[in-house]
């Protein structure tokens, strides 16, 4: 099983540029070691103090996850734009529909919708977005 934990930061992950992940049948988390980025398992970010960018599957028919919802409303504040897994298969309207209704909510970019574990160009637009979010200092 992959590590839940891919940031080199520690176990806590301080870093100030972190993707907060939830992944249940493993999709998102393979997404995650393919972009090479600091990320941390939701469950293991509960203490998460630095901006971050969220990366969800979607539940069920559209939903958002229980821990995601959880997570989110201790947390949104620093939230700085969502990225979301989901299944076509589903139809328009619930592909995704997590983080639709996580960026409406809460304000945020929806910065990309991936079909299961998306695709090279959907990558290239997650590390865009991370790296113009978080300019080098």
């Amino acid at each position: 099983m992959a590590s839940r934990h891919t940031c080199n930061h520690g176990p806590h992950c301080h870093t100030k540029r972190v993707i907060v992940y939830a992944s249940r049948t493993g999709n998102v988390r393979s997404v995650i070691a393919k972009l090479k980025l600091p990320a941390i398992a939701i469950e293991l970010a509960s203490a998460i103090s630095e901006p971050f960018i969220l990366f969800t599957y979607t539940d069920g028919l559209g939903s958002v996850p229980l821990a995601v919802e959880n997570f989110m409303q201790q947390h949104h504040k620093r939230c700085k734009g969502i990225i979301v897994s989901g299944n076509r298969n589903f139809g328009h309207a619930m592909f995704g529909r997590a983080g639709d209704l996580l960026a409406g909510y809460y304000n945020v970019p929806l910065i990309a919708k991936l079909d299961l574990r998306g695709t090279m160009s959907d990558y290239e637009t997650i590390q865009q977005f991370y790296y113009s979010t978080w300019k080098e200092a």
